[in-house]
C-alpha cells in the first residue's frame, strides 16, 4: 500500500489505527483530523460501513486520507511492520501496561519514528479497546479530561493525539535510532514461543494461563526490546525446548 506523503519525516513512520469505528462520519473527521497535523497513514480495522458518503463528506478536503486507507481483518494484521503500538482509552486497567499522558506518550512516538514504525490505536465509539487490544500494543495513553466526563470522541481523541505527536516530531530535536526494535509481530512470536516452551516445562499452569502470559506481555513491552534480543530469547527458548526433548 503507498501512502500519501507526510510533509514531517516522522510523521511519515506514523499510522492511525481505527478499531472496529462504528460510524463512518467518524472515519472521516478523523482523517480530516489527521491530515490538518501532516498524518497521512490510516488503517481500519472491520470497519462497519466503508467506503461510505458520510465519511467522504465529512474528510473535507482528507480524501486522499481515506482513498489510501487500508482495511485489515484484524488488529494483528494492522500492527504489523509497527515496533511501537500505542493503545488510547480513557478506562483503567488493573492488568496492563502502566498508562501514560498523551504528551508524554507523544514525545516517545516521535523519538521512535524518526526510524521506525509507530501506531496510535484507537477503539470503537462505544466499546473502545479490549483488553487483549490493549495487551497487544506496547504502551496505554490517555489523554487527561475533567473527572466523570472523560469519554472523548472518536475523532476528537485523534485530533488531540495528532496534534501532540505532531508538535513533539517537529519540536523535539532528537536524532535517529540506529538499534532496530523488535516489530509487534517479533513480539508476538516471541510470546507464542515462550506459551508453548511453558507449557512443554509444565511451568505453566494449565488452568490460568492468560493470567501469566498477560504479566509477561505487560514486563517485556516495558523493556521496549531490540529485534537482537528478541532472537536471543527466542534462541535460548530453543535450546531450552531441545535439551528438555534430549
Amino acid at each position: 500500500m503507498n501512502y500519501p506523503a507526510a510533509s514531517v519525516t516522522p510523521l511519515a513512520h506514523i499510522r492511525v489505527v481505527l478499531h472496529r469505528p462504528s460510524h463512518p462520519g467518524n472515519i472521516g473527521s478523523a482523517a480530516r483530523a489527521m491530515k490538518t497535523m501532516g498524518l497521512t497513514r490510516l488503517v481500519l480495522v472491520e470497519p462497519r460501513r466503508m467506503p461510505d458518503d458520510e465519511a467522504r463528506a465529512l474528510a473535507a478536503g482528507a480524501a486522499d486520507v481515506l482513498d489510501a486507507a487500508r482495511v485489515c481483518a484484524s488488529l494483528r494484521e494492522a500492527l504489523e511492520g509497527a515496533v511501537l503500538a500505542m493503545a488510547f482509552s480513557a478506562r483503567t486497567r488493573q492488568l496492563s501496561h502502566a498508562p501514560l499522558d498523551v504528551r508524554e506518550a507523544a514525545l516517545e512516538a516521535a523519538r521512535v519514528a524518526r526510524s521506525d514504525e509507530v501506531a496510535l490505536v484507537f477503539g470503537n465509539e462505544t466499546a473502545g479497546l479490549a483488553n487483549s487490544d490493549v495487551l497487544a500494543c506496547n504502551r496505554l495513553v490517555h489523554i487527561p479530561s475533567e473527572p466523570g466526563h472523560n469519554s472523548l470522541n472518536l475523532a476528537a481523541a485523534v485530533q488531540v493525539a495528532a496534534y501532540e505527536v505532531r508538535v513533539a516530531a517537529t519540536g523535539s530535536g532528537v536524532e535517529p535510532k540506529a538499534i532496530p526494535l523488535a516489530t509487534v509481530e517479533d513480539l508476538e512470536q516471541l510470546y507464542e514461543h515462550m506459551e508453548r516452551s511453558l507449557r512443554f516445562t509444565g511451568f505453566l499452569d494449565p488452568g490460568k494461563p492468560k493470567r501469566l502470559m498477560e504479566r509477561l506481555r505487560r514486563l517485556f513491552a516495558r523493556a521496549r526490546l531490540e529485534r537482537e534480543e528478541v532472537n536471543i530469547l527466542r534462541g535460548m527458548l530453543s535450546a531450552w525446548d531441545e535439551s528438555r526433548k534430549s
